[in-house]
């Protein structure tokens, strides 16, 4: 039978952070009660990249990082401690930002298609010309040369610090613009590949080119090693990093299977809501971002919507539409950044069909088809339904190009034909750009709803439907990975739930809002209140993260400036709005008031989350750090070091009996993650099935309790709507009858049908009762 982690704890594995680092970690995971530990990317990556998703060479662990020798001394370290070791893989694209350190890259560049590794790399050499195109160029071609910027040096085409390779016969050729002319690859403006470029990327990253894994050879070179891993016992289970971008992500999770005799493997899918994994893909489920929005919402105010929705209108002069946001933001990207994946589409069918029609009309039916697309792909024929939304939508929004989408759409539905496979590929990137790179800042009635593979047009989910929702889980995907932090997500757990408290005052919240913008405004009144919710969620931050934060949103939002025409004035308003809270007494005092008059709730919902999220279904994963407050911020700011000597110090504290006052700190969370992995790796028949339990009594609707099997999980919700309440009162728990120990505070409960939730949440908003007397 496979072996299945119960739970796991993600680790960045960097220069800075080894294996070996990693590997004297462990006892402290396993006493924090972890089952796995699971380590980003390994194989050999760009230099200095601290995340390892460009990977440069597929056959060996990167040296940088540990190497194979690490690799071999964490697998003995976990084993001997009696954990298992999962990995992230990077099956879809390959880093070719450093040319010189990328062999098969540098071959390509070298020979061209002649090249014994062109095939690995999706390139339309035919749109080229036969040349591949390089978007690097902050000049004209012309310019670089005569400025000494492009030369030819050591035997080597040079632009600025950049090398290329010279193709054979090509060496004796000393003119740069003479050599350039020459070779099997054109250096291009940065500003051309939006529409010229002819390789497929990972989304819109120019270094990160594509890789055509579904090509036999190509899985060989690029899984060798990592087969390896997994027949020598070294790695126990994969995490496979965006799979939407394969060709067949079903035939390669096949293979996958097959060659590791059916290894755990979790793949990082993102679902839209209501969107079901395919149920015939050889998987233990996703890397959880369908969990974390439901713990997010369950624990958000409905009463607060209306207000603060009427707050977003107000901010940007009239209400918008969810989906409207949506289609603007994806029908941008698929003009703009995304343009040349496009037309390549283009060019792909009617490479099929020579008599579709015109080009241009072509390429507006299908960007307008890309900006429909419901989810982020569909895998044909699974979710066919998702195509004929997507036409429905775009007929509707474009009905002057029914024609051209009555040509296209025939061929789009088979998936056998390769512009049907391409045009799978490119849903995702349009999604991914589109919405969670772009509509996600611009959208901002409650910015913890904008996550990763979250709706915003969902602002919260009753606890019936959140149960139902666990239940679905459990029965379809027991072995799937929750989470509730990630190197990904946009902002941390504990950022996000005191954000979701703003829920239960919208009108303190407006009141805040108002005051500050009448002081001192950017100009841009939705993202202002974005950054605000931010800043309020994250706070006590370093100023340099805040304003990496800030800048970074913005441009991202592409409203008021962005990353590629960066409007200064707009940019130092930004700044300073940010300096303001640390240096304007009045600015920096109603920012800690709101923080402070936050601070419990966020404790709450952040130890409510936590919990829910550790003891539900699936398989829960810690990132890194998360089991003491986690305020972060989106990349690179949730990737930043942790301080786990400070981690260590908190544990031994905890073990030694010390119990966490009530309160906002760090020690209680602490103490729910290690009671809650310890009795989930220890009793894992504690948790083997899931019966909500009901609540009844005047604060009934602040209660969320569900029965796990020998364990009760006890959590309070709108916790500042219950302090009006004056606390639970006489709120009884209906619970299984039987005696019962707190697993956090050890407090003895003796149950008989029902019980006070005032006495089982004395010292915290969360219980954990396991049952002594079954």
């Amino acid at each position: 039978m496979t072996r299945r982690p119960r739970s796991t704890y993600r680790l960045q594995i960097t220069s800075r952070f080894t294996l070996d680092e990693a590997a004297e970690l462990l006892p402290y995971l396993r006493a924090l009660g972890v089952d796995w530990v699971y380590c980003s990317p390994l194989l050999a990556a760009a230099p200095g990249s601290s995340h390892g998703y460009d990977v440069v060479d597929a056959t060996h662990v990167d040296p940088a990082r540990g190497g194979r020798e690490g690799l071999e001394r964490l697998a003995a370290a976990a084993h001997g401690l009696g954990m298992g070791v999962l990995v992230d893989i990077v099956p879809n694209h390959m880093g070719v930002g450093v040319p010189e350190v990328n062999a098969w890259w540098w071959d390509v560049l070298r020979l061209g298609p002649a090249s014994a590794w062109a095939p690995a790399f999706d390139i339309d050499w035919a749109a080229g010309n036969g040349r591949l195109r390089i978007p690097v160029l902050g000049e004209a071609v012309e310019d670089a040369a005569a400025s000494g910027a492009l030369r030819i040096e050591d035997g080597e085409l040079r632009y600025h610090e950049h090398r290329y390779p010279l193709a054979p016969g090509t060496e004796p050729l000393a003119a740069p613009l003479e050599g350039h002319a020459a070779q099997h690859y054109e250096l291009v403006h940065w500003t051309r590949a939006d529409a010229e470029l002819n390789y497929r990327r990972f989304f819109a990253v120019n270094e990160l080119a594509a890789l055509r894994v579904e090509a036999p050879e190509v899985f060989d070179a690029t899984h060798r090693e990592i087969l390896a891993w997994v027949g020598e016992r070294l790695v126990d289970g994969l995490r496979v990093d965006h799979p939407d971008g394969l060709a067949a992500p079903g035939r390669y999770l096949d293979r996958l299977a097959r060659e590791t005799d059916d290894a755990y493997v979790v793949v990082e899918k993102i679902l839209e809501r209501g969107e079901e994994l395919p149920p015939h893909w050889a998987t233990a489920g996703t890397t959880g971002y369908d969990a974390l929005g439901e713990y997010d919402r369950v624990l958000v105010d409905p009463a607060g919507e209306a207000q603060l929705d009427a707050l977003d209108a107000e901010l940007r002069g009239g209400p918008v539409e969810w989906p409207d946001m949506v289609h603007e933001a994806k029908r941008a990207v698929a003009d703009g950044i995304l343009g040349s994946e496009g037309r390549r589409l283009v060019r792909d069918l009617l490479a099929e069909e020579p008599v579709l029609g015109d080009a241009e009309r072509l390429a507006d039916a299908v960007a307008e088809l890309l900006a429909c697309f419901p989810v982020y792909r569909s895998y044909l024929p699974y979710g066919s339904a998702h195509l004929e939304r997507a036409a429905a939508d775009a007929r509707r929004r474009r009905p002057e190009l029914g024609a051209e989408l009555d040509a296209v759409l025939p061929i789009l539905r088979d998936g056998r034909r390769p512009s049907a496979i391409r045009f799978q590929q490119t849903t995702g990137m349009v999604m991914a750009k589109g919405v969670e790179d772009t509509a996600f800042y611009r959208t901002s009635p409650l910015a913890s709803l904008t996550e990763v593979g979250g709706d915003p047009a969902e602002f919260c989910i009753d606890v019936p439907e959140f149960h139902r929702r666990q239940e679905a889980r459990l029965a379809r995907w027991p072995a799937s990975m929750t989470t509730l932090t990630t190197h990904d997500t946009k902002r941390g757990e504990d950022t996000r739930a005191r954000i979701t408290a703003l829920a239960e005052i919208p009108d303190e919240w407006a009141a805040f809002v108002r005051r500050r913008r009448a002081a001192f405004s950017i100009g841009d009144g939705p993202f202002e209140h974005l950054l605000w919710q931010t800043l309020v969620g994250a706070w006590p931050r370093e100023r340099e993260a805040l304003h990496g934060y800030a800048e970074k949103a913005a441009r991202e939002a592409a409203t008021s400036t962005s990353w590629t025409r960066p409007d200064a004035a707009f940019e130092a308003r930004l700044h300073e709005l940010v300096d303001r809270a640390f240096d304007d007494p009045e600015t920096r005092g109603d920012l800690e008031a709101i923080v402070a008059r936050l601070a419990a709730a966020g404790w709450s919902n952040g130890l409510a989350a936590k919990l829910l999220q550790l003891a539900g279904p699936g398989i829960p994963d810690v990132y890194q750090g998360s089991e003491l407050w986690e305020r972060s911020l989106v990349d690179p700011d949730n990737r930043r070091p942790v301080d786990f000597d400070e981690r260590r110090r908190v544990l031994g504290e905890l073990e030694s009996g010390v119990v966490p006052a009530p309160g906002p700190d760090g020690a209680a969370k602490l103490l729910v993650v290690m009671r809650t992995l310890r009795a989930r790796r220890d009793e894992p028949e504690r948790f083997d099935r899931y019966r909500p339990l009901d609540a009844v009594g005047p604060a009934a609707d602040h209660a969320i309790a569900v029965d796990r099997g020998g364990a009760l999980v006890v959590a309070t919700r709108l916790p500042i709507g219950l302090e009006r309440r004056s606390g639970w009162a006489d709120t009884l728990l209906l619970a299984p009858s039987g005696r019962y120990r707190d697993a956090f505070t050890g407090a003895l409960a003796e149950i008989d049908g029902a019980v006070s939730v005032a006495r089982l949440l004395r010292r915290l908003p969360v219980a954990l009762l396991l049952r002594e007397d079954a």
